[in-house]
């Protein structure tokens, strides 16, 4: 199954990386962890209790949620507006 993943402002530029083809299938959380046993700066942005978001075809989502084939994933820190 293919996904088109995103990377969003701090992560983007920590990983080095806007965005990538994958193949996944399975959930949100297992793609995090996907990501975050390639270690280094993965595991350490990805780790638990650190904050970002996660949005499938531009809706954030629970990481327990089915990523559909062909689907756009984002992941990205919590935005917030003053």
């Amino acid at each position: 199954m293919s996904l088109r993943v995103l990377y969003f402002a701090r992560l983007r530029e920590r990983f080095g990386v806007a965005e990538e083809n994958l193949d996944f299938a399975g959930t949100a959380a297992g793609l995090v962890a996907e990501l975050q046993a390639r270690g280094g700066v993965w595991a350490e942005e990805l780790a638990a209790g650190r904050a970002y978001r996660v949005a499938v075809n531009q809706e954030i989502v629970a990481l327990d949620a089915v990523l559909p084939d062909g689907a756009e994933v984002a992941i990205f820190p919590p935005v917030t507006g003053g």
